[in-house]
């Protein structure tokens, strides 16, 4: 199939993310292992990046910036119609909705890693955050004849309860690259906690700093590492330099992927806090890596942890509980190397080429007169 798709970033963008890493894998794996023909359609990062590209199979083309992307994006994607003659146009939800189907006389596929709703509120200005909320809000009415594909149940139902036809959402979960992400068996002397992702708000990473100073009055060689990027960093410094924290947590910002998965070995546990997700890619990291995962229990999240198996839930901002269950597996060796061995089992069963294939299926299934 000549597939068009388009999302806010591709994974060559600065601010790239879980979304950028799942729609690359699959896209990947459609172009390299069934012969799909794709051009992908993202932001420039405002010249940063070059306009076309070519690379794993697939085609770029970018223009904009994070600012005008969605302004531009319509014009754009009806010459792109007109020149590259997509048989379906897959539209990736990672921000604000580009409404594709009002001026394109195409097939839409939607994938939707998660939809923010009200949670936009806790992470920019009331202004900005209305503008995206009431854009998902207008989706259902422009949305409502094509198919969703989505990477987790708790998705699947969420937009269910908005008023999505089931029948119309397929599900395949995030895979990860096991010849990357496998553990070593070495874990740090000094008790290590961690977590990896982009530091904004709504990742909620402010429970951990307290949690933090609960957990080394009780272990006081703890350490905690948070590993990311992103504008809510310089409030973490400042929370944890309030609880006098800084000989506890460390803030390297962003690092390269071999050091991260060495700390991901090496830690005796990894912590997502955040209000929801689509999925939970790091647990999957840190869980294949053998080191269980303490998360929220959340839309996304609970999705991604197999509980009392591959790690730990907690309720959604009870800093008590979290605390808890960090001390729990810090100083229960016995409960730690359980969840060890769950976590590196229930890892397992995730990889790209099983995510590719589902999504194939969809294609094929979904899609069987234009198939090709």
């Amino acid at each position: 199939m000549r597939l068009l798709v388009i999302n806010w970033r591709d994974k060559k963008h600065p601010l790239t993310g879980g979304a950028e890493i799942h729609i690359h894998n699959i896209l990947s794996r459609l172009a390299g292992r069934y012969g799909h023909n794709i051009h992908f359609m993202s932001n420039g990062s405002g010249g940063k990046l070059p306009s076309k590209e070519e690379y794993d199979g697939i085609s770029f083309e970018r223009f904009g910036s994070e600012h005008n992307f969605n302004f531009l994006a319509p014009a754009r994607l009806k010459k792109a119609v007109k020149e590259f003659n997509p048989d379906l146009v897959i539209e990736d939800v990672n921000k604000i909705p580009f409404y594709s189907p009002l001026y394109l006389n195409k097939p839409v596929l939607l994938l939707v890693p998660h939809l923010f709703s009200s949670t936009i509120f806790r992470e920019i200005n009331f202004a900005f955050a209305t503008y995206i909320y009431l854009a998902e809000k207008l989706m259902l009415p422009v949305y409502r004849r094509c198919h969703v594909h989505v990477i987790s149940n708790s998705t699947r139902e969420d937009l269910s309860a908005k008023g999505y036809r089931r029948e119309d959402i397929s599900v395949a979960e995030c895979g990860i690259d096991h010849n990357i992400y496998y553990p070593s068996g070495i874990k740090a002397k000094r008790a290590t906690i961690c977590y990896t992702g982009r530091i904004m708000k709504y990742k909620s990473i402010g429970h951990l700093i307290l949690a933090a100073s609960k957990v080394v009055k009780a272990v006081p060689e703890a350490r905690f590492v948070i590993i990311g990027e992103g504008k809510y960093l310089g409030h973490l410094k400042n929370m944890a330099r309030k609880f006098k924290l800084e000989n506890h947590v460390d803030f390297p910002g962003y690092i390269p992927l071999g050091a991260k998965v060495e700390l991901l070995r090496s830690s005796h546990c990894l912590v997502y806090p955040s209000i929801k997700e689509g999925w939970g890619l790091s647990n999957i990291e840190a869980n294949a890596c053998g080191t269980p995962a303490i998360a929220a229990d959340v839309p996304g999240l609970r999705d991604s942890v197999d509980r009392n198996v591959s790690g730990l839930l907690y309720p959604y901002g009870n800093v008590e509980k979290l605390a808890d269950n960090i001390l729990s597996i810090i100083t229960d060796r016995a409960l730690r190397e359980r969840l060890e061995q769950g976590a590196i089992r229930w890892a397992s069963k995730f990889t790209w080429d099983q995510t590719a294939a589902k999504f194939n299926d969809v294609l094929k299934t979904r899609y069987a007169d234009i198939y090709n």
